[in-house]
């Protein structure tokens, strides 16, 4: 199988678009876990910094 640059591409396209989707589906399992629900409300419910950013005096 000869490596040229047709070949390392087409390799290196076909390998990050398979990264990509199954990166996703990771994000997106971890994001919807029933058990990381807790954490997700506690996180909403933290002060919101940008509100109290004003001037010292």
């Amino acid at each position: 199988m000869p490596f040229d640059h047709d070949t390392v591409v087409g390799f290196s396209k076909s390998f990050g678009l398979i990264y990509l989707v199954v990166l996703s589906i990771i994000c997106l399992a971890w994001t919807y876990w029933p058990s990381n629900k807790k954490g997700f409300d506690e996180a909403a419910r933290m002060p919101v910094l940008d509100e109290e950013d004003r001037p010292w005096r």
